[in-house]
Parts: C-alpha cells; sequence; structure tokens
C-alpha cells in the first residue's frame, strides 16, 4: 500500500478545495496516484475540477518577440529569481528570441546560431561562468502567417519582452495591420488570462476529452442516474468544458466585448478590420511550468552543515 503524506494531502487539497479528510481518503482509494485522486473526488461531487496543473517552480524569464507576420517565445531558465533581474541575463533573453526570429524554434539552430563571434550556446556558457548560475534554454515556438500579423503580451515584464509569462497569437487576415494588431495583443492578453488548451474541440488531446467523459459518465452514473440520462448529461458538460479550455468558445476577458465569445468578438472587429479574420495559432509560455523545483529544508541544512542532527 502507497504511503499517503501530509504534504501529498496537501497538494491535493490546494489543487481541487477538497476537505482534509476527502483528499486523504481520495489518496488512499486510488493508491496515492494524484490525477487519479482527483478524478475520485470529482466522481464524488467534492471537487469541481482539478485545478493546479503542477507546481511552477523554476526560475529565469520568458522572451517574446515579434516581426509583422512572424513571431517567437522562448523560455530561458536559471536557478534562482536573483539572476532574472540581472542586466546580462535579461539581455541574454532578449538576444536569444532575436535569434530565434530569424533562426526558427529548432533549439540546436538556435544555440548554433552566430552571435557576432559566438555561437548562442558559447553566450550561454559566458554568461553562466560570468553570473555563477547555471542557465538553460528550455524551449522555443514561433508562430508565421503569410498575410496578417503575429502579436504577442509579456506579462510580469522586467523589461521590455521579457517576463514572467509571455503569448504570441497569429492572426490570418488582408484587412488593417494597425486594426489587426490592435486585436491581435487583445487575444494575447486572454490568452495569458484565460490559458486556452486549444483553440476549438477540435484541437484537444482525444485523451484530454475521453478522461473529462468518463469522469462526468461515472459521477452521474454513482448518482444513479439512467445510462440514456447521462449521455444527454455528458454532452452538455462537454459543451460547457469546451468553453473553458476552448480560445474560441471562451468567453473574451475584455470589458468591451460585454461576455461575448472569442469568436463573436472575432467576428464584431472583422467590421473595424476590413476583411475575415482566422487566428491560426497562440503559443502560451509561463515560467517554469511542468518543472518540479526540489524544495529545501533551510533550518535542516543549517543543523547538518553544524554537525547536530
Amino acid at each position: 500500500m502507497a504511503t499517503i503524506t501530509a504534504a501529498m494531502v496537501k497538494d491535493l487539497r490546494e489543487s481541487t478545495g477538497a476537505g482534509m479528510m476527502d483528499c486523504k481518503a481520495a489518496l488512499t482509494e486510488s493508491g496515492g496516484d494524484m490525477q487519479a485522486a482527483q478524478d475520485w473526488l470529482r466522481k464524488k461531487g467534492l471537487s469541481k475540477a482539478a485545478k493546479k496543473a503542477g507546481r511552477v517552480a523554476a526560475e529565469g524569464l520568458i522572451g517574446a518577440v515579434t516581426s509583422a507576420n512572424k513571431g517567437v517565445v522562448v523560455e530561458v531558465n536559471s536557478e534562482t529569481d536573483f539572476v532574472a533581474r540581472n542586466e546580462q541575463f535579461q539581455g541574454l533573453v532578449k538576444m536569444v528570441a532575436q535569434v530565434a526570429l530569424h533562426s526558427g524554434a529548432d533549439i540546436e539552430k538556435i544555440k548554433a546560431a552566430k552571435v557576432g563571434d559566438v555561437t548562442v550556446e558559447t553566450a550561454i556558457s559566458d554568461a553562466i561562468a560570468t553570473i555563477g548560475e547555471n542557465m538553460t534554454l528550455r524551449r522555443a515556438a514561433s508562430l508565421e502567417v503569410s498575410k496578417g500579423v503575429v502579436s504577442s503580451y509579456v506579462h510580469g515584464a522586467v523589461i521590455e519582452g521579457a517576463g514572467k509569462m509571455g503569448v504570441i497569437v497569429a492572426l490570418e487576415s488582408a484587412g488593417k495591420a494597425d486594426e489587426l494588431a490592435t486585436l491581435g495583443k487583445q487575444l494575447a492578453m486572454h490568452v495569458a488570462a484565460a490559458n486556452p488548451q486549444a483553440l476549438d474541440p477540435a484541437g484537444l488531446d482525444p485523451a484530454v476529452v475521453k478522461r473529462e467523459k468518463d469522469v462526468l459518465a461515472d459521477k452521474y452514473r454513482q448518482q444513479g442516474k439512467p445510462e440514456n440520462v447521462i449521455e444527454k448529461i455528458v454532452e452538455s458538460g462537454l459543451k460547457t468544458y469546451y468553453k473553458e479550455v476552448c480560445l474560441l468558445e471562451q468567453a473574451s476577458i475584455h470589458a468591451e466585448h460585454n461576455g461575448k465569445s472569442v469568436a463573436q468578438a472575432l467576428k464584431e472587429a472583422e467590421g473595424k478590420i476590413g476583411a475575415p479574420v482566422k487566428i491560426t495559432g497562440f503559443v502560451r509560455y509561463a515560467l517554469g511550468e511542468g518543472i518540479e523545483k526540489q524544495e529545501s529544508d533551510f533550518a535542516a541544512e543549517v543543523a547538518a552543515a553544524s554537525g547536530k542532527k
């Protein structure tokens, strides 16, 4: 039997909002599997959703750069937030983003690209030697359209184009460039705030959709609902789910759109832009997402260093 620790219960409670004893029961029933425990709570009606995808713990900066119909976003990690405030590190991130704008999003190609007399990889190594902390170019993504714009938004910016979160959105259109750019910035801000998982339902991972359907079906099955009713409830539940995770179906965060969906706001904007507008893609990078950072017990470290137990 898996050992259920207080830390596991705490993490599950924070991610689901369920009570402590319910979280302990869920982890016990699921053998310590966090995702299975989240599903168990949802089936019991004790949790609306797993709100926490994973602890964001890595430090560094996200860089986002655009140039007319092309844009890139990169993540460069450091060991501490202190380094992220270092001007040399900030300059390094902006330089990496500029290189990626021309070389593409392939990490190895970015590292091999020349900046003056040295490669980006050498520039990173030099920064490590100078600043005295490990740094890595973790990931990069790019978007491009034949006609239209790629807009960006950086949240928590420490300098222009670099901060704790970066978003790029690609809009395909033959309309007015200035109006298109304004719309693109609005959409990038929406993506930063609402964190959509896909453009529309067709873009969602089928396994994720299946999991959602299974959770909904099991929840109502346990309530004794007949199968023909469950099927209708699940379909209705999926529509609600799509409104939460699909960009075009989400309610726009901007007050001027009066609660309209992004798709509706997009359609209305076409009047000002003077041509049809299509979102061809978006990328949202939040600093350190998906990276687990080992937590240290400072008091224990001090005790160990002084030879105490």
